[in-house]
């Protein structure tokens, strides 16, 4: 079976009882599953590992479609340890999934998640209203997240996964025996496994690209975009 390597690089008012506010952990949880199972969907749905390796669990009101096999799986369970420990630590800024020819060693799609975290200030009140017309004046400073249901945020997530399904229309079938590399972008004070190592960005040359679906929480936001090379 292929190996695969890690290579981090360093309003209204809503009836309380149905909205249920992440905690900052929950909320960076909830991302890192996202992360999960986006792994799996991506390599199922571009076959870059065989139908009958997948098995379906129910997730997100949708059929999900995870890896049986146990060396991919241990892989996986092996990044999210990680994985969990910066998202809860607020040290990732993108995930990435490369999908590579085996033969040529050609990166032929990239799956990238951007990640931004909301990080809440608290001004003194002397300087509350002078911060507050800064901040509106200020167009690169991120608005706050409107509040959510826990039920709404599901469905976000579930749309980003009818999408990647569907990309299957647009994107070229990927040729021969492939493989995939996780890259983590982590902040550079970021604990570091020894086991993992540098990586360059590993970027499609002269791919197309094509934003997908985002999601978000009061804490974070993932957007998604995905690099292909055409074929020849």
């Amino acid at each position: 079976m292929a190996s695969s390597s890690v290579a981090p690089i360093l309003a209204a008012e809503k009836d309380k009882s149905k909205v249920h506010k992440l905690s900052l952990k929950g909320s960076a949880k909830l991302v890192a599953e996202f992360f999960q199972y986006s792994i799996h969907t991506i390599l199922f749905q571009r076959g870059v590992y065989p139908a009958e390796d997948f098995s379906a669990v129910k997730k997100y009101g949708l059929n999900m479609l995870v890896s049986s096999d146990d060396q991919v799986r241990a892989y996986i369970k092996k990044i999210m340890a990680q994985l969990d420990k910066w998202m809860v630590g607020g040290k990732i800024t993108k995930l990435v999934i490369v999908i590579t020819n085996k033969d040529t060693g050609e990166h032929v799609e990239r799956w990238q998640f951007d990640v931004q975290i909301f990080k809440p200030t608290k001004p003194s009140k002397s300087s509350k209203s002078k911060l507050s017309s800064t901040q509106e004046n200020d167009g690169s400073a991120p608005q706050a997240p409107v509040e959510k249901t826990e039920a709404e945020i599901q469905q976000e997530i579930a749309a980003i996964f009818r999408q990647i399904t569907a990309s299957v229309t647009f994107l070229p079938q990927l040729n021969g025996d492939c493989t995939f590399n996780v890259l983590v972008y982590a902040d550079a004070d970021s604990d570091v496994p020894v086991e993992w190592g540098d990586s360059d960005a590993k970027e499609i040359v002269n791919g197309e690209r094509v934003q997908l679906r985002g999601f978000s929480t009061a804490n974070h936001r993932v957007d998604t975009l995905v690099s292909y090379r055409l074929q020849d």
